[in-house]
């Protein structure tokens, strides 16, 4: 992001009184393409984080990899490592002649507090298959498994997938990536501008049906609990607004797409999820979602906060 002082995105409002500010930058686009409204510097590049995912997902389909439906969706996601997620993570990985151990993901617990919590009580334990990312990294490999591809190596990123993501990625963004790291799953990350994402995301929304961009869409938004979980926003969010394609990414990054093409991402700059939920309400209210779509799901949205157990103010949008 730049050095310069980011617009806020978000105002935290206790008991009347401002007590801070989230700083950032959005872009919402219309239907064609062009940017119709931004907020701080969205043409400089960040981590995309998680919403690379579908990017990353037509990698797996154009290394030969036949998935369809809730796996090609697992393929994409963030899951939260609900019992059928993990199920269907397995179920990748034995189609392939692959067990959990070839994962290369780091132990973690559910991202789904729910989850996390139930796991713990009943003596569960940290393991790789319960990290966000297990689903992807299990359509990875066994894309690596058909191709005969090392399996050991395909987090590096001169391996055949990674280099096969990053031309997906590039070539939906319209950019080069400004710079490659690691992320959080140990899978290379490539940095590219919010303008590229939401055009990246319009891209595969508009591609021709059967594309591989297309087929990712499809599942994702035909399943997107497979996507996130069942108490998770990019799930209500594709369930409350017909077409539209979400994806969240770890440091408050979110991309959306509407069937028609128009498109918003943003970044949280102190990556604070408390902001996320307002930003993308007012977000999708400025890109035109309305009522009776945004009802409910504004209210999902909200960000409360709380005093001696009471509900005493709120984080919400600042533009």
């Amino acid at each position: 992001m730049s050095q310069s002082v980011l617009p806020a995105l978000a105002e935290v409002i206790r008991s009347g009184f401002t007590e801070g500010r989230h700083r950032g930058s959005l872009v919402l686009l219309d239907a064609d393409g062009t940017v119709a409204y931004a907020l701080g510097t969205p043409e400089q590049p960040v981590y995309p984080r998680s919403t690379a995912k579908p990017f990353q997902a037509v990698a797996t389909l154009r290394a030969g990899l036949a998935l369809h439906g809730e796996q090609l969706a697992l393929a994409a996601s963030s899951h939260s490592a609900e019992p059928f997620h993990r199920a269907a993570v397995r179920r990748m990985l034995a189609d392939a002649g692959l067990t959990e151990a070839a994962l290369r993901t780091p132990a973690d617990l559910p991202l789904d507090e729910v989850e996390a919590e139930e796991l713990l009580r009943s003596g569960g334990e940290r393991a790789p298959i319960l990290m966000d990312c297990s689903g992807k990294h299990a359509g990875w490999l066994a894309a690596c498994a058909a191709n005969g591809w090392d399996l050991a190596s395909y987090l590096d990123p001169e391996h055949p997938i990674q280099l096969l993501a990053r031309t997906a990625l590039e070539e939906a963004t319209g950019e080069q990536a400004a710079h490659t790291g690691t992320d959080g799953c140990g899978a290379p990350l490539l940095a590219v501008s919010l303008t590229g994402l939401a055009r990246g995301y319009r891209a595969l929304v508009l591609a021709e049906p059967g594309t591989e961009q297309r087929r990712v869409a499809d599942a994702m938004r035909a399943h997107p609990e497979y996507v996130a979980g069942t108490r998770r926003p990019d799930t209500w969010l594709m369930r409350a607004v017909p077409g539209a394609l979400s994806k969240m990414g770890a440091e408050a990054v979110q991309v959306v797409a509407l069937a028609d093409g128009r498109a918003l991402a943003f970044k949280i700059e102190d990556g604070a999820e408390r902001a996320r939920g307002p930003v993308l309400a007012a977000a999708l209210r400025r890109l035109g979602v309305q009522d009776p779509e945004m009802g409910r799901l504004a209210d999902r949205l909200a960000s409360p906060l709380h005093g001696g157990g009471q509900v005493v103010g709120e984080v919400r949008a600042a533009f």
